[in-house]
């Protein structure tokens, strides 16, 4: 673990973009989710760590209300969104989707160009009202995915036919287009090469410039490289959740220190 290098010590204090309060989540009779609380601040990447099926990615996906499509999923507590609470009867959830996008662990392209990938978004959401804004739309969002230089003579060209890490940038880059509020990214990297990643860690550190960026990783490295906050979820448990730096050099928790140093997980 001597190789990590954080990206902030210190991180000053943000307004929480994202309030959870108490959630509970229930799959049928297991009890995933246990009182988790958590103030997620805007404009800075937070990074979701803990061994596999400890919770962290059922509870990002709360977030966004992904946890809809799921029959036997109950959903309990309060999440606010700059206030608001976010399964409130009266809140759409594909609106919910525009202001909270979702990139996941495999690139999912639509089987569709390139541009038509990244313009779906705006279209369904009626940002666009002609053509022009539209292009103009899909040359930003691309190039705020870093990707722009690579597909812009292709565009009208297959998306699925774009390498790995690409593929993942175009997903962003459809994520970004409906100018959301807060990107969560569900482990973005676990299926792309080390130079593919890199490319993606680079882009989120732009990205954190204009959006709250939630992310789910396995690598404490990425983390580290990556966010400037950090929760550690155990069985279902938010145990610990602060400054990157602090989390990872000098954990409050012993289960923490106990994951950071490899002995759980």
């Amino acid at each position: 673990m001597n190789d990590m290098r954080f990206v902030e010590t210190r991180v000053t204090t943000n307004e929480a973009k994202f309030t959870a309060k108490d959630v509970q989540v229930y799959y049928g009779d297991n009890h995933a989710i246990k009182d988790v609380s958590i103030d997620i601040e805007d404009k800075t990447v937070t990074a979701f760590i803990g061994p596999s099926g400890c919770g962290k990615s059922t509870f990002l996906r709360c977030l966004n209300r992904m946890n809809d499509t799921i029959d036997i999923c109950r959903v309990e507590g309060d999440i606010l969104l700059d206030g608001e609470d976010i399964y409130d009867k009266k809140v759409d959830p594909v609106q919910l989707r525009a202001r909270v996008g979702m990139v996941f662990q495999k690139p999912n392209p639509f089987p569709k160009s390139i541009y038509d990938n990244v313009a779906y978004g705006p279209r369904i959401h009626g940002m666009a009202r002609t053509r022009a804004d539209l292009d103009e739309i899909v040359e930003k969002s691309l190039r705020r995915a870093a990707l722009w230089d690579e597909a812009k003579d292709r565009l009208n060209a297959p998306g699925t036919g774009l390498s790995g890490g690409q593929q993942q940038r175009l997903c962003i880059a459809r994520a970004v287009a409906t100018e959301p509020e807060v990107l969560l990214m569900d482990e973005p990297c676990s299926a792309l090469d080390p130079i593919a990643t890199s490319q993606v860690e680079e882009l989120i550190a732009d990205l954190r410039t204009r959006f709250s960026v939630v992310i789910v990783t396995h690598s404490m490295q990425q983390a580290a490289r990556v966010s400037q906050k950090t929760a550690f979820f155990h069985l279902g448990d938010l145990v610990e959740y602060g400054d990157t730096g602090h989390i990872f050099t000098n954990p409050e928790d012993p289960r923490t220190e106990s994951y950071i140093t490899g002995r759980i997980g």
